[in-house]
């Protein structure tokens, strides 16, 4: 797998983001302030991840997605631990990262590469997204903010 920065955002696979962001409109606002990566097998994308600089020692984890036919091989986590080393090698103190309080996997995946929670922000899910989103079963209502210190 070779993952690869996108020179033009324009370009972007919106059904891949969506897996991680149901929404469009969220995701094109973050994409333009934000850098996103590609990681690609051959010629077929597999997974991406949008960074966003936050200030000049937090980037911000705004979405990592891989393709359900590609999930469970352990994709995500090296996209994850480029995005770590990427942010580290730039000088940054902190990556940050929000999901959703009904994410439980996102919430284990994230925590076994060493982030923890730092806070939560409640309603986020009702109050910016249109449509109610439910996981598992579970109304996705509240932002649960993790950070692990890259210093």
């Amino acid at each position: 797998m070779r993952i690869t920065r996108l020179l033009n955002n324009k370009s972007v696979l919106f059904d891949l983001l969506q897996l991680a962001d149901p929404s469009k409109t969220h995701i094109e606002a973050y994409l333009t302030n934000g850098t996103c990566y590609l990681a690609k097998i051959g010629d077929e994308t597999i997974g991406a991840m949008v960074l966003q600089e936050l200030d000049g020692t937090t980037m911000e984890l705004k979405n990592i997605a891989v393709s359900p036919s590609q999930q469970g091989r352990g994709y995500g986590k090296v996209l994850l631990e480029y995005a770590i080393k990427t942010c580290r090698d730039s000088g940054y103190n902190k990556l940050i990262v929000g999901t959703g309080n009904s994410s439980i996997g996102q919430l284990a995946f994230y925590q076994k590469s060493g982030f923890e929670i730092d806070h939560v922000i409640k309603n986020h899910f009702v109050d910016h997204y249109a449509e109610p989103i439910f996981e598992d079963g579970i109304q996705c209502k509240h932002m649960v903010v993790l950070e692990k210190r890259l210093s």
